[in-house]
């Protein structure tokens, strides 16, 4: 893993093709959200999606900059009530109201139950891992390392116990037999600027979501990223679990990316700041 994180964010199969408006690219720049670069109307409008020669989006920098996509921690894949973890401008458009989602009863009172007592018990912040699109509400930074050679993708995160994954590219099956984890089984593709992964195999000792989201043995993820411009990762995730859901649904957010970052060592035993959730409230 330690050479993992020295691996630079972008392929190595020749260098990107610079998008308009960068240098050596084509004069002009398409409009975007212009999100990671600062506020209000001096907010400059985003660069078009970088690519690479063969043509799949680049989902790092291009080369001789830097920066991390950022976690938006009141992100929610359905719109929570009034006073909830809650953050409506992130959040996708389409996403479904939590009366709307296809709740088991039971799985609807856990729920109900982990939002009246907020992240008191997330297990993330015991410095468990984040399956699924905790990973991807959590601050502090993460990013993509594409490897075409080995055919994989590495997501790596920061605000948690070294958060990472592994995306196989090379056309694989999951595996019959797994034994369940917190990242699960992840299998990988490109369609257009989109990387589209299937997971299996999670274990049941994580919230899908901040806000007490819950699933089982049996979900099956199928996550989107778009990279709608320079500076917006689009984030969708089909949840499809017959153990807590009475049928598939959908929900998502955007990322927002932040130029000129690093990702840079957290260790969740020492760095932890959520202790005042934790145990109904500060300790010793």
């Amino acid at each position: 893993m330690v050479a993992t994180m020295t691996i630079p964010t972008r392929a190595q199969n020749g260098a990107p093709i610079p998008p308009p408006g960068a240098p050596g690219g084509a004069p002009g720049a398409a409009k975007g959200r212009g999100r990671g670069r600062g506020r209000g109307k001096n907010r400059p409008p985003s660069r078009p999606t970088p690519h690479y020669p063969d043509g799949h989006v680049m989902l790092g920098p291009l080369p001789g900059e830097k920066g991390v996509w950022e976690g938006n921690a009141g992100a929610t894949l359905a719109t929570n009530p009034p006073g909830g973890l809650d953050n409506p401008a992130m959040y996708l458009p389409t996403n479904l109201k939590i009366a709307d989602v296809p709740f088991q009863p039971w799985a609807r009172a856990l729920y109900l139950e982990r939002q009246k007592n907020t992240t008191k018990d997330d297990p993330h912040v015991r410095c468990k891992p984040s399956g699924g699109p905790r990973m991807f509400h959590t601050p502090y930074g993460m990013e993509f390392i594409d490897e075409p050679e080995m055919k994989r993708v590495y997501i790596v995160g920061v605000g948690g116990p070294h958060t990472w994954r592994v995306i196989y590219m090379d056309g694989r099956m999951h595996p019959q037999d797994w034994d369940p984890s917190f990242s699960g089984h992840s299998v990988g593709k490109w369609e257009g600027d989109s990387l589209v992964v299937d997971t299996v195999g999670f274990n049941e000792k994580f919230w899908l979501t901040r806000e007490g989201i819950p699933s089982t043995e049996f979900l099956h993820l199928t996550e989107r990223f778009t990279r709608t411009d320079y500076d917006t990762l689009k984030y969708e995730a089909t949840i499809d679990d017959p153990g807590a859901y009475t049928a598939p649904w959908t929900g998502g957010w955007y990322i927002n990316w932040q130029p000129n970052m690093d990702l840079y060592e957290y260790i969740c035993q020492d760095n932890n700041r959520d202790v005042k959730h934790m145990y109904g409230g500060p300790r010793n």
